[in-house]
């Protein structure tokens, strides 16, 4: 349960944050700060994808058995940053 907890519920919830932000409208947050505020979950979310890429081809190089676990976190950290791209 905890792999499932910290491999894929944490970077889901980070990604809802994500579109929770994006998609809440002008007038209740302001247009520079939604921006301001997407572009930071976005950087960190995908500087933590690149840390747990990174992480995850050093367990597979090793064969360790979680190796999947980080790389389909590394995958959905990316989806913000996918997202940003797409939105911007």
């Amino acid at each position: 349960m905890r792999s499932v907890k910290s491999h894929l519920y944490i970077p889901l919830l980070i990604t809802a944050v994500f579109f929770a932000i994006a998609f809440t409208p002008v007038s209740v947050l302001g247009c520079r700060t939604r921006g301001l505020l997407a572009l930071g979950i976005s950087l960190s979310s995908g500087l933590a994808g690149i840390g747990t890429g990174v992480i995850g081809l050093k367990k597979r190089v090793h064969s360790e058995a979680d190796a999947t676990w980080w790389m389909v976190s590394a995958a959905i950290l990316a989806i913000p940053v996918i997202g940003l791209i797409i939105l911007a």
